[in-house]
């Protein structure tokens, strides 16, 4: 688990670099798409976009698909490592529970003063029923999306029917996409949720506002720390040999020593048949 307390600073670790790295992928290359798709019908130049410094491509629709299609490379990218990258590790943290509807209610209820909140874990119930309607209106523009390009770059005599039927589900998707990004801000401009911003931005949110909304996470955290130092050190390389255990200097001196008399060496017959020295 990436989350962890960072006490002498008074923060905890929300979201990992590559939670970041992939949040602000999709996010970034997702506006680029909705910018570049409108400036395709053609809205640069009816609204004067184009005279923007800096959006002069605007007005050009040949410029714009090829922005669409950069744009659409990360997004593709990032939305299937999401799903990969998550899926391998088992995150499950953002997919719905029973009761999120309901608890949901009650936050919103709570931000009129109208009874309070209940205790969070990592992520909000709001935040669970809108990550799988982000997954819903993602997965409708990539698949309508990649029909588009397949038809326009491989296959201009595609079936009408399969065109008109990827064209209207994009544009729903766009729409969708507009209105969820909208109501993303939204919900980040409301009091409560502020705090979150600075996770968004940095990836760690406040101690005392993580142990004041979300202490079920808190405890999950507190916990797995407690688990982790009460675990056995493993053993050392000398503990995990093979058992036999020399002994040591002293024990072998020792032993020598115990000899019977008989049982040492004796001179060889050599050294007893020499002549003695003369005088």
């Amino acid at each position: 688990m990436s989350d962890r307390i960072v006490r002498e600073e008074n923060r905890v670790i929300r979201h990992s670099v590559v939670e970041l790295a992939e949040h602000w992928a999709v996010a970034l290359s997702g506006l680029a798409l909705l910018a570049s798709g409108m400036f395709q019908l053609p809205m640069g130049s009816r609204y004067y976009i184009n005279s923007v410094p800096g959006l002069a491509w605007a007005g050009d629709y040949m410029v714009s698909l090829e922005v669409h299609y950069a744009a659409s490379i990360v997004f593709v990218a990032a939305a299937l490592f999401h799903a990969v990258y998550h899926g391998l590790r088992g995150d499950r943290g953002m997919i719905p529970r029973k009761g999120d509807i309901r608890t949901s209610i009650e936050v919103v209820k709570s931000f009129f003063g109208k009874g309070k909140e209940p205790p969070f874990d990592k992520y909000l119930p709001e935040q669970r029923l809108a990550y799988v309607g982000m997954v819903v209106i993602i997965a409708m523009l990539i698949v309508s999306g990649l029909v588009k390009t397949w038809k326009n770059i491989y296959a201009p005599d595609m079936s009408y029917t399969v065109v008109l039927w990827a064209t209207w589900v994009h544009n729903i998707g766009f729409v969708l996409f507009v209105l969820a990004f909208l109501a993303h801000m939204a919900a980040i401009v409301l009091k409560p949720n502020r705090p979150m911003l600075r996770g968004i931005l940095t990836g760690a949110v406040s101690l005392d506002y993580a142990r004041h909304r979300h202490p079920l996470w808190i405890a999950e955290i507190e916990g797995a720390e407690a688990e982790k130092a009460e675990s056995p050190a493993p053993p050392t390389e000398e503990a995990s040999g093979s058992g036999e255990s020399a002994a040591p200097p002293d024990a072998a001196a020792g032993e020598t020593e115990a000899l019977p008399l008989e049982t040492r060496e004796s001179p060889s017959p050599a050294e007893n048949d020499a002549p003695a020295p003369k005088i």
